[in-house]
């Protein structure tokens, strides 16, 4: 389930030295991938980026068989013509959108939805539904506190890490 653990949700500090130990030098792309990743942890935390959400931020119920329906290979997420499984469309469409994998719902009340990581129930958020802000955590950065939140592809290649 998890992607190479190396793409880690890391400090800013470490991410530059990590980037310009490995590269020796700072090129333009190393500087472009700095800034990217820079403006990924100011970007304020939704509940959107760790499970899939409908457009008001509701989270999505997973769809019956939606595993089995997922594996097969036409439903790779790159096409949208699966007349009689929108629901499965949609659901594949918002859980590409996750920036953070490995987390699903523990709790889904009347105010706040808690969720908690797959392979480390420590690492615990909730938000609250009125306003979908997180308690105690305001932006991406906030979660560099957890030592193993794992990035999607979708975040990559917001970075700039993989195309």
């Amino acid at each position: 389930m998890l992607t190479d653990a190396s793409h880690k949700l890391i400090p800013m500090t470490d991410f530059v030295i990590e980037y310009y130990s490995n590269e020796g030098y700072a090129d333009l792309q190393t500087l472009k991938m700095m800034k990217n990743y820079a403006n990924f942890l100011r970007q304020p935390l939704t509940l959107g980026m760790f499970v899939p959400v409908d457009q008001q931020g509701n989270v999505l119920k997973e769809p019956k068989n939606y595993t089995a329906w997922k594996s097969l290979e036409h439903n790779d997420g790159k096409r949208n013509d699966s007349s009689g499984f929108e629901e499965q469309v949609n659901y594949q469409t918002a859980e590409l959108k996750c920036l953070f994998e490995g987390f699903k719902v523990d709790y889904n009340g009347y105010s706040k939805v808690r969720i908690v990581a797959v392979y480390d129930p420590s690492i615990e958020l909730s938000f609250n539904k009125n306003d979908l802000i997180p308690s105690g955590f305001n932006d991406v950065e906030s979660l560099t506190v957890f030592d193993d939140i794992y990035l999607t592809s979708a975040a990559l290649q917001l970075i700039g890490i993989k195309k």
